[in-house]
């Protein structure tokens, strides 16, 4: 089996239920209920609240960093639920709770609604669980309960997800089915990873006292013990961690290949931590709302307004075009689409900021059409994320006539449009959060400390600084080897009149260029793209080529545009990197990286064992593209996780593939960066 949970098919079995008369789900596949018969809720109060002591835990829980529950077995949610109403009711109010769970089989959201609609003193919490209610993708989707409470939901098998878990679990709730119902599951390899992902003291509670769990538990290294079980079971099992094993068997293999992303003593943030965010961006932005909603304080450095720059366009598309072939960038993009449309979906329930209008990626010549068919065919998703459509099909979709050399299209009904400016200003506006309009001008550390020169004079000292600054992060020396591209882009605008109005697209229509629903009478139209340039002056050809690709997949809409009053358009400048993918993560120390890895660029496959060291406390968000709506809500959530020491909200492939590092270890390869 593949180490990879990242495998296709990415569209997971959802749960096959039977329902009993008092409406409790039973598992047709498995034979087995999801939780006692007697009572589901005392059960789990009693199992898994009272077998890990977490009454007393969390009535003295005073770090700054959160509680962390893992859990073998979603299922309906109801120990999670359980959990998260009597940590809200008994933990100080300063403290936070993340827990992480697994689940091959996710119930459907109408199901997990039947399921738990009688629990009403935690309507809240369940009203949030299924608003959120990821599709059955195989995967890690976050999602907050409450502005305390992150639930990470592990889409897929749970010793695959643990062992590419990147954070550690203080209290386990093992609940899968029974031994004898899955035996699959509880696995020596499920053990190991359990170990892996522990702290020194870590507890676990489950339901079963079967031989091969305690077995497994004691070749894992938890010290077990019997208690009192629930109800007509005698006995169940509890225990803790005493000492957890160096590395899981996984880190060890990925030292190995790539050290370099080992960073061996990550400094965390305290609770009165100060943390600088330069740049108002989307990427700033996302960050410093990420941040301040963790209870941080944090200056939001920039010279102009929230989303003046590359992110203050009028309307913005949230669009991915995945790789025919399974990768990693695809991957990220995949797992940033779905984050992004429930951020969105939490931070603006009224649709004041963006519009779930569905996006429609159209295929305009054969070939084209040939690798969406392959995309569809070799990731298998859900067709609740994408799937494909006829021209017919799509034709009906974005309401309008298209090109005739349309072929065929993918289309993403949960997707989008955003008002860029308006979300840059609301999640700057976020409490916690002051904005100092100047520009970074310099930046040393000075102890464990770092201290910013701004362009209006001011000296701010910062425990951490992350550069979110686009294309203004090549000027600082911090991150001078970085590979960073400006990339111009121009949007045009035309005010529509009735006729016209009307042949605008009920959905977002992609292909060449990007054409959104109109929005108060105006059709915007996106967007140019010119390496390495920087002018920003308004360009006529821009907007012709605008309006050329539009004629591609709308013509009837492209030809009155010829005829409709011109707005001006605005320009912007992207910030890219060679390989397209964003730099999230730690700031490598390029000296020691440069003599530590010099022997790559002689023999690329003799690998020392010497693990990643990097400038503490100075992090990137860069490089997003034309793709930042998507990509920084979640980088924002990746690297606020990882200063806050919190569990990931991306599995360690996809968290190595976008470290900065990856540039500085391909420039030494290829001998670009010589030791001395």
């Amino acid at each position: 089996m593949s180490s990879n949970p990242f495998r296709p098919p990415f569209a997971l079995q959802p749960a096959q239920l039977h329902w009993r008369d008092d409406n409790a789900p039973e598992a047709v596949d498995y034979g087995d209920v999801y939780f006692s018969r007697e009572d589901g809720r005392r059960e789990t109060e009693h199992v898994f609240l009272a077998g890990n002591h977490l009454a007393s835990r969390w009535h003295d829980w005073h770090q700054a960093r959160p509680f962390v529950i893992g859990e073998t077995g979603f299922g309906s949610g109801l120990n999670v639920l359980c959990a998260a109403h009597d940590f809200l009711a008994r933990a100080p109010d300063d403290t936070r709770l993340h827990v992480v769970s697994t689940e091959q089989h996710p119930f459907t959201r109408e199901d997990l609604t039947r399921a738990l609609r009688h629990h009403e003193d935690f309507a809240d919490l369940v009203r949030a669980l299924v608003d959120q209610w990821p599709p059955a993708l195989r995967g890690i989707h976050r999602v907050v309960l409450h502005e305390r409470i992150t639930l990470d939901l592990h889409f897929g098998d749970a010793a695959e997800s643990l062992e590419q878990l990147e954070g550690r679990v203080d209290a386990w709730f093992l609940d899968g089915f029974a031994p004898s119902k899955n035996p699959d599951m509880w696995s020596e390899r499920l053990f190991a990873a359990l170990a892996g992902a522990s702290r020194e003291g870590t507890t676990f509670a489950t339901f079963t006292c079967a031989g091969v769990v305690k077995r497994g538990l004691r070749q894992a290294g938890f010290e077990i013990r019997k208690m009192p079980g629930f109800g007509r079971k005698r006995e169940m099992l509890g225990g803790h961690m005493p000492t957890p094993p160096p590395m899981h068997p996984r880190q060890q293999t990925r030292r190995r290949l790539t050290p370099w992303h080992i960073d061996e003593a990550p400094r965390p943030a305290g609770g009165d931590d100060h943390i600088a965010v330069i740049g108002a961006g989307i990427a700033g932005t996302s960050l410093a709302h990420a941040l301040a909603r963790r209870g941080r304080r944090v200056t939001l450095i920039d010279p102009n307004p929230p989303g003046s720059g590359a992110s203050g366009n009028r309307q913005g598309a949230l669009y991915i075009r995945p790789a025919a072939e399974v990768n990693d960038q695809s991957r990220f993009y995949l797992a940033a689409l779905e984050y992004t449309q429930r951020f969105l979906h939490r931070i603006d329930p009224e649709h004041a900021l963006w519009h779930p209008t569905g996006v429609l990626q159209l295929a305009t010549s054969d070939r084209e059409a040939a690798r969406q068919r392959r995309c569809l065919e070799h990731w298998q998703l859900p067709e609740g994320v994408v799937r494909g459509v006829s021209r017919d099909e799509a034709g009906r979709i974005a309401g309008q006539t298209l090109a005739e050399g349309v072929r065929h299209g993918l289309y993403y009904a949960g997707a989008g449009w955003v008002r860029p400016d308006r979300l840059c200003a609301q999640l700057a506006d976020t409490p916690g959060i002051t904005p100092h309009l100047a520009a970074l001008e310099t930046i040393h550390q000075e102890d464990t400390r770092h201290v910013l020169t701004l362009s209006d004079g001011t000296c701010l000292k910062a425990d951490h600084v992350v550069l979110a600054c686009a294309e203004g992060a090549r000027r600082l020396s911090t991150s001078e080897f970085l590979p960073l591209q400006a990339v111009r882009g121009q949007v045009s605008h035309y005010r529509l009149d009735e006729t016209a109005l009307s042949l605008s697209p009920r959905c977002v229509v992609c292909a060449g260029g990007y054409a959104p629903p109109a929005w108060d009478g105006v059709q915007s139209l996106g967007a140019s793209f010119s390496p390495n340039d920087c002018d920003l002056s308004l360009r006529d050809e821009d907007d012709a080529f605008n309006l050329g690709e539009l004629d591609r997949t709308l013509p009837e809409l492209a030809r009155a545009l010829h005829n409709a009053p011109a707005l001006p358009s605005r320009s912007g400048l992207r910030c890219a990197s060679p390989d397209k993918s964003p730099y999230a993560g730690g700031v490598p120390q390029v000296e020691y990286w440069r003599k530590a890895y010099a022997g790559l660029g002689f023999d690329a496959t003799r690998v020392p064992d010497v693990p990643g060291r990097y400038q503490k406390g100075l992090w990137v968000s860069l490089a997003h593209g034309s793709r930042g709506l998507v990509s920084a809500p979640l980088i924002a959530e990746l690297l606020a996780s990882r200063i806050c020491e919190e569990p990931l909200p991306l599995p360690e492939s996809l968290v190595d593939h976008l470290n900065p590092g990856r540039r500085l270890i391909r420039a030494i390869v290829r001998r670009e960066m010589p030791a001395d």
